[in-house]
C-alpha cells in the first residue's frame, strides 16, 4: 500500500449519526503506551478476538483491544505489509515485499508454517471466504498472486495492467483492486481468476484505500489527489468524487452509522456522511497524528485503529463528544 512509517496505533469510537450532519467533535479518552520498533504499513482486525495485527518491516505485532498489550508477534519478514486472516482453517497469510514473499502462520501460537513465492512488491493481501483463496496485489508486479488457503500453495496469477494498491472481497465471487498507476478499478472473478470489468475513477488519482458499502452497491477509492471516488459496481462506473485530506492511505465504511472514512498522511481523518447512494457530505476533519495513513474498523464497535508516527508506538482510544 503505502510506504511503511514509524508506527502509532489510535482507536475512535463514532455514534451514530442521522441522514444530516451534527455538530462535529471527537476527543482522546484514552492512550496505551506500547513500544517496539519498525516501521509499519496495513492494519488487520480481528474483531472476534479482540485484537489488531499490525505489519512491522520484519514482523507482525499482534495486540490486544482492550489492554493494548502484546500478544505475541510472528517473525521472518523482509518488508512487512499487510495480514489476510482465514478464520476457517485458523491460518493467518502476511505478505514479504522484499523478498516476494507471503509468510502463512498459526493464528493462535504465530508460528510461521510455511513460505510461499509471490511477485515484486507483495503489498496488499485479502482473504476471500467463498473460494478460500488468498490475494496477494504485487504492486512492482502489476499482479495479484492466487494461493489456496487449505493447501498453503500458489495456485495461480493474475495480470492486473498496472500496480495494484488495496483490494476488497464482497462475498459473492467478485474482488474489487484498485490500480493506482491507471486511475481505475478492476473486478476479479474469484473462482476463474479473471478480470471481468475494470473502469475509470478519475479524476481520483493514484489511489490507495478501499471500502464498500454492500447494501447500495456503492465501493470507495481514496486516492493521493485528495478525492474519495465513489463508484457504483452494478453499472460500473464512476458516479461522484469527495474531498479529502492529503497522502491518504486507508479508507473504511460502517454501515450502521453510513459514515466513509479516510485516514490522511498530513495528520486527519476525513469523516463523510452518505446522505443517499449517490451524495456525501464531509463532517468534519479530526485531527490524529503525522502521517497517521493506514486503519482499520470495527463496525460492531464502531471503533477505528490509526497509525501516526509518534516517538513510542501508542494506542490512543478517540471518541465522541457528548
Amino acid at each position: 500500500m503505502m510506504r511503511m512509517n514509524q508506527l502509532f496505533l489510535a482507536t475512535a469510537l463514532f455514534a451514530a449519526v442521522p441522514a444530516v450532519a451534527q455538530t462535529p467533535g471527537f476527543h482522546v479518552a484514552n492512550k496505551f503506551a506500547i513500544g517496539g520498533t519498525g516501521n509499519w504499513d496495513y492494519l488487520t482486525l480481528d474483531a472476534a478476538n479482540h485484537r489488531v495485527f499490525i505489519a512491522r518491516t520484519d514482523r507482525v505485532m499482534v495486540i490486544d483491544l482492550t489492554t493494548g498489550k502484546v500478544l505475541g508477534e510472528v517473525p521472518g519478514f523482509k518488508g512487512a505489509h499487510g495480514v489476510a486472516l482465514s478464520p476457517t482453517n485458523n491460518r493467518g497469510f502476511a505478505t514479504s515485499g522484499e523478498d516476494s514473499s507471503v509468510v502463512m502462520f498459526d493464528l493462535t501460537t504465530y508460528k510461521v508454517l510455511g513460505r510461499i513465492h509471490a511477485a515484486d512488491d507483495a503489498d496488499a493481501i485479502l482473504y476471500d471466504a467463498g473460494t478460500k483463496r488468498v490475494f496477494s496485489l504485487n504492486g512492482d508486479g502489476n499482479s495479484a498472486t492466487v494461493i489456496d488457503a487449505i493447501a498453503g500453495k500458489s495456485i495461480g496469477t493474475i495480470p492486473l495492467g498496472g500496480k495494484p494498491e488495496s483490494g476488497i472481497s464482497v462475498g459473492n465471487g467478485k474482488i474489487f483492486v484498485n490500480i493506482s498507476d491507471k486511475n481505475e478499478v478492476v473486478e476479479i472473478d474469484a473462482a476463474t481468476l479473471k478480470i471481468t470489468r475494470r473502469w475509470s475513477i478519475a479524476p481520483c488519482g493514484t489511489s490507495t484505500g478501499m471500502a464498500i458499502d454492500l447494501a447500495h452497491s456503492r465501493l470507495f477509492s481514496v486516492c493521493r489527489s485528495k478525492h474519495l471516488g465513489v463508484s457504483n459496481i452494478t453499472t460500473g462506473k464512476l458516479v461522484t468524487t469527495v474531498p479529502i485530506g492529503g497522502g491518504v492511505d486507508g479508507a473504511a465504511f460502517d454501515p450502521a452509522t453510513q459514515l466513509v472514512f479516510a485516514s490522511n498522511g498530513d495528520g486527519t481523518l476525513t469523516v463523510i456522511h452518505e446522505d443517499t447512494p449517490d451524495k456525501y457530505t464531509v463532517l468534519e476533519t479530526v485531527l490524529t497524528g503525522v502521517r497517521a495513513k493506514t486503519m482499520a474498523l470495527d463496525p460492531a464497535t464502531h471503533r477505528i485503529y490509526l497509525g501516526a508516527t509518534p516517538a513510542a508506538f501508542v494506542l490512543m482510544v478517540m471518541e465522541k463528544k457528548q
